[in-house]
């Protein structure tokens, strides 16, 4: 069962050398969180392991974002990309995001692999009013739509961008600042 939390409007922000680290399994439950991954969401290694990451996911995350996200993984590609997240106590960070397929010594699917450290605000600066967006159709169409529909208009941005895939447009995004 997924915690009902008050999002507020409290913003954390990850260092610019901060990496957040997890791995799941192929259904999405936490196997593993780092220390800095339960720092800024101010959940427990217990509140996290065997848990559904989305978990941490902020109602402000179009659903179709996270369709794109299993889409692409499930074809064995990594997936890059932006998402807004929720701590325990309701306030949000932002990450850039790197998941992998994670792969036993026989080349079987054993899980997913995540990377996630700080977005450039540039980005988010982009990308906010595309998700405001993707939201307003997932809430004119009806539950079992709202993915697809909003999903077609993130590709539809992407591909008015003149990005060969939603990979290479957030990459594109991604100038992290010099440390």
């Amino acid at each position: 069962m997924k915690l009902k939390i008050i999002p507020t409007t409290n913003r954390r922000n990850l260092g610019a050398e901060d990496f957040i680290v997890s791995k799941t399994d192929t259904s999405g439950r936490i196997t593993y969180a780092n220390r800095i991954f339960m720092s800024i969401c101010g959940f427990s290694e217990s509140d996290l392991l065997n848990v559904q990451h989305n978990i941490i996911r902020h109602p402000d995350m179009p659903r179709g974002v996270f369709k794109l996200m299993w889409n692409t993984l499930k074809a064995g590609d990594e997936f890059l990309g932006f998402a807004k997240n929720i701590c325990a106590d309701g306030s949000y960070y932002w990450v850039f995001a790197n998941i992998t397929p994670d792969y036993d010594k026989n080349g079987k699917l054993q899980g997913y692999y995540s990377v996630r450290r700080q977005p450039p605000q540039s980005a988010l600066d982009v990308l906010i009013p595309v998700y405001r967006e993707m939201l307003a159709i997932e809430k004119r169409s009806s539950a079992k739509e709202a993915p697809d529909k909003s999903m077609t208009y993130l590709t539809d941005v992407v591909g008015q961008t003149g990005a060969k895939s939603y990979n290479s447009f957030v990459l594109s995004l991604y100038k992290p600042k010099e440390v």
